[in-house]
């Protein structure tokens, strides 16, 4: 019988067999929809497409002679694919790639350009076949903005200049007529620009000093105005390091920057020697995993209290331009293309941080998860001429609504579980009026065992229906897989009810869930 049901009616099933087997904790929370917070800025749901493994090559570009379907050389599928989750913005090329990457690589007849050794992801070649064109078409195609990555480890202030004035400048120059020459009359629209990566790391090795001097050098020839309006994107810190966030707030300042990144990945053991399995986890692992991921709201309430001190006023954004999780890559794969599969956990791990974004909105505005395709918590796996969505594509998809939504504030008093030496809240949740007037309500569910019955106090909010979708599955590592009919996806929501001014929802163990208030 069960050949004949949909992907979805198989996993509503099992969620349905899921819930009936678990235990029910309670929890509290109160929406307050008269306190209206700041905008959750749509660039919140951002992606970071890196020239690694095959994130580009295979994952995006197949050639315009692939028999893979494509436009321009770029695969349909995956862009379609991306569309769906409205994608606002892409960064690219890098990543470590970025800082040894020198632009002029990747413009004019493909057959003429250079092919370099990648020396950050497994020594792969890099045929520079995908470049600037490519990169703004694959953008364009999808319908997100471009945020490009500039070289300063190995680059020059001038190697930026001209780069920026070959995608923007509108005039006569040389450059402008290079850029027409090789196919693009009207300038490329460039709205934000990230000056270096990681250049207290692969970027350059540089203190926070050091960085601070350098780029204060290339702000000064980067130019910013009417052809060039890019919001400027500092290197911001590492994790936890706030003495790079002082230095570089205090040194830079908010007149020369619009925004400051932070990267921080989730790996399940915080050894970077041993990051720990994408699969065959146990609980213990699952707890560990969420331990890690929960750091991320402490780095955002750290670093941007430091912020606070040198931009009172909120003029520099958060930039969480790398984050998600890192697992050790899947056997008898290039350790260099930091290949994993993806899970149901991953899918949940990615909630919570929205949610952790959402609730510091007034500084978070822009993340780009790692990575988009093929590459880490990817949302696309791709092989040949097949593609797999992958649980965190759901996550993604689900809260579409919350793309330049308004935040609501939601007080949530959330019970705990323990697995060894972890004790962790069960659930955590975000609120939000969306572009289209209703209000939405975004939960995960990081119990791996029990249910959460929630009740929400609606305050002044009148609402009498409530109606959304459910990620989860009965397995922590449960997955889609490649060539087969996907069974971890949304199904329809049937556990919310409003009763007065009062909202009850189950949330099933290890669940995404969210919800619409009409």
């Amino acid at each position: 019988m069960l050949k004949t049901l949909t992907a979805a009616a198989v996993s509503a099933l099992l969620f349905a067999a899921s819930a009936a087997s678990a235990a029910t904790l309670t929890a509290e929370a109160t929406l307050k929809a008269d306190q209206p917070g700041p905008k959750i800025d749509k660039y919140v749901y951002g992606q970071f497409s890196e020239h690694l493994g095959a994130g580009i090559y295979e994952g995006v570009w197949v050639g315009e002679n692939s028999k893979i379907p494509n436009v321009r050389g770029i695969r349909t599928d995956v862009v379609n694919a991306l569309k769906e989750i409205k994608v606002p913005l892409i960064r690219w090329p890098g990543g470590c790639f970025a800082d040894e990457y020198h632009w002029r690589d990747g413009i004019g007849p493909r057959d003429q350009r250079p092919s370099r050794k990648n020396n950050w992801w497994g020594g792969s070649p890099e045929s520079n076949h995908f470049g600037t064109h490519e990169f703004f078409d694959f953008a364009e195609q999808v319908g997100a903005d471009a945020y490009v990555s500039i070289n300063v480890g190995s680059g020059d202030p001038t190697e930026m200049r001209e780069w920026i004035e070959y995608m923007t400048s509108p005039g006569e120059d040389t450059l402008a007529q290079e850029r027409r020459k090789n196919g693009r009359d009207k300038p490329f629209k460039v709205p934000v620009i990230g000056i270096g990566n990681e250049t207290w790391g692969c970027g350059g090795g540089m203190t926070p000093e050091y960085y601070s001097n350098e780029y204060r050098r290339f702000n000064e020839f980067f130019h910013k105005g009417t052809d060039n309006p890019a919001l400027r994107i500092a290197v911001g810190p590492s994790g936890g390091d706030e003495n790079w966030t002082e230095v570089v707030m205090k040194q830079i300042g908010n007149r020369r920057m619009e925004g400051l990144s932070l990267h921080y990945y989730t790996l399940p053991t915080g050894n970077w020697d041993k990051k720990g399995a994408s699969i065959n986890f146990d609980k213990q692992a699952w707890a560990d995993t969420f331990a890690q991921t929960l750091k991320m709201e402490d780095f955002i309430v750290k670093h941007s209290a430091i912020m606070d001190k040198h931009d009172p006023e909120k003029k520099v954004a958060l930039y969480v331009d790398e984050w998600g999780t890192w697992y050790d890559v899947e056997p008898g794969t290039n350790p260099g293309h930091l290949y994993q599969l993806n899970t149901l956990r991953d899918g949940v791990l990615a909630a919570v941080n929205f949610n952790f974004f959402h609730k510091h909105a007034d500084r978070v505005k822009m993340t780009a998860v790692a990575q988009t395709i093929n590459v880490l918590q990817a949302m696309i796996l791709t092989k040949d001429d097949k593609i797999l969505l992958t649980p965190t594509y759901y996550a993604f998809k689900m809260y579409v609504p919350f793309q330049d939504s308004t935040s609501l504030p939601l007080d949530l008093k959330a019970p705990t579980f323990t697995f060894g030496d972890k004790t962790l809240p069960a659930i955590n949740a975000s609120a939000a009026k969306g572009k289209d007037g209703k209000t939405y309500i975004g939960l995960a569910n990081m119990n791996p065992d029990d249910e959460v019955k929630l009740t929400v106090d609606l305050g002044t909010l009148k609402a009498t229906k409530v109606s959304g979708e459910v990620l989860t599955a009965p397995k922590m590592d449960a997955r889609n897989e490649m060539g087969q009919a996907a069974t971890v996806v949304p199904v329809s929501y049937k556990g919310g009810k409003i009763t007065g001014n009062k909202l009850t929802l189950s949330l099933p163990a290890k669940s995404v869930v969210v919800v619409k208030l009409d």
